[in-house]
């Protein structure tokens, strides 16, 4: 079925790379506008990991209008309100309207157990993976409900649904997006905007690919990628492989699409059967 979100608008946090570059580019396939921001520094003091950058955030951009969608890209921090504020009115400005929001921008950090992590490491998480998804609802909810429609998928995980030692921190926000979901979608329900959660396993990308992860995943142990592996193979119901970041945008397309017109206020784990196993 082509054309899924054919006319509407979608606007994509932590669009550079990764999960939000895949959501960028599955949505625009299916005939959508793309607004999409990322804070584009390369770097955050507490993440293992090279952020996107500027060069990444252009890249998606173009991959978006080589589909033949429009496409408004911009620099922003998703725990600063000002810049959300300008980019969704950059947003509708060029494209007109807005439909489905994405809030999938996160860090991860760690890799040690809770009593070990720094405030700083536990505040920056909780500021990125919490209050960044909240600050996005509060800049584009409300032009949701004026026109009383719209799609609203937030980024969980399945550490939003199980414990998982050595990210105490990053558990405890994806947790937090659930709770947060499903008070939206009570508020926001009688309005006709839905609000879900999509909760991915074990994505292969940065965020999976790096030191601190490896160790998470190794029982606090060096770890490598092999590591990596099989240890989420140890865990999956499903034989394969990684999770892909396009396996999380088929669920994110699906979710922003008249096809789950009547799914709201649900988790969705992508996630290869590891929390029924867990």
């Amino acid at each position: 079925m082509a054309g899924r979100v054919e006319g509407k608008v979608a606007l994509i946090t932590g669009g550079g790379r990764g999960q939000g570059r895949a959501h960028a580019l599955a949505l625009a396939k299916e005939g959508a506008d793309i607004a999409v921001c990322d804070i584009a520094s390369g770097a955050d003091p507490t993440a293992p990991y090279a952020l996107a950058g500027s060069a990444d955030l252009a890249e998606t951009k173009r991959l978006v209008e080589a589909l033949g969608r429009r496409c408004v890209a911009m620099p922003a921090d998703v725990t600063r309100f000002a810049e959300l504020e300008a980019f969704v009115a950059e947003t509708l400005a060029t494209l007109g309207r807005l439909d489905v929001v994405v809030a999938n921008a996160g860090i991860f950090s760690g890799g040690v157990p809770s009593w070990e992590l720094t405030e700083t490491q536990w505040d920056r998480m909780l500021e990125v993976n919490l209050k960044g998804v909240w600050l996005t609802c509060k800049a584009t909810v409300p032009h949701l409900i004026a026109q009383r429609s719209g799609s609203v998928v937030l980024t969980s995980s399945i550490g939003g649904l199980v414990g998982t030692p050595g990210m105490a921190h990053y558990v405890a926000s994806k947790h937090a997006v659930l709770g947060y979901m499903r008070s939206l979608a009570n508020e926001v329900g009688p309005s006709g905007v839905r609000v879900n959660a999509v909760c991915p396993g074990g994505v292969d990308n940065a965020m999976m690919n790096n030191p601190a992860m490896y160790a998470t995943l190794a029982g606090g142990q060096p770890g490598d990628r092999e590591t990596m592996l099989a240890a989420v193979s140890g865990i999956s119901l499903l034989p394969g492989g990684m999770i892909e970041n396009e396996d999380i945008a088929n669920a994110v397309l699906w979710l922003a699409s008249e096809e789950s017109r009547w799914v709201t206020g649900v988790p969705l784990p992508i996630d290869a059967g590891i929390f029924v196993k867990l």
